[in-house]
């Protein structure tokens, strides 16, 4: 099956949620994106396939003085995208060193 192709900014957005940021603020916060762009781009990988969401028990957040987390993990087909487009950008996938600066 050939995945959809993924733009940048959703790119990031699957590498946050690889790296085990859960949640839309943590999501903008690990990748610099608005919530503009990151809540659209959360549904669109939910329709896609890609990610799948749940949310808190209210209790929990209660407890916390918040409201509920809408919590999101990344499935085998947004495992397999990810992989596809960080194929086709491979500075995406490393840091970029700057050797004898």
């Amino acid at each position: 099956m050939r995945t959809s192709r993924l733009g940048l900014g959703t790119i990031t957005i699957l590498q946050a949620i690889e790296a085990n940021r859960k949640f839309g603020f943590d999501i903008m916060d690990a990748t610099g994106l608005t919530s503009g762009t990151v809540y659209p781009a959360l549904e669109r990988l939910e329709e896609l396939g890609y990610v799948r969401s749940k949310w808190e028990a209210e209790t929990v957040a209660h407890r916390e003085g918040r409201p509920a987390r809408r919590y999101f993990e990344i499935t085998r087909a947004g495992s397999r995208a990810l992989t596809e487009a960080l194929a086709r950008y491979p500075l995406l996938r490393a840091p970029v060193r700057h050797e004898g600066r």
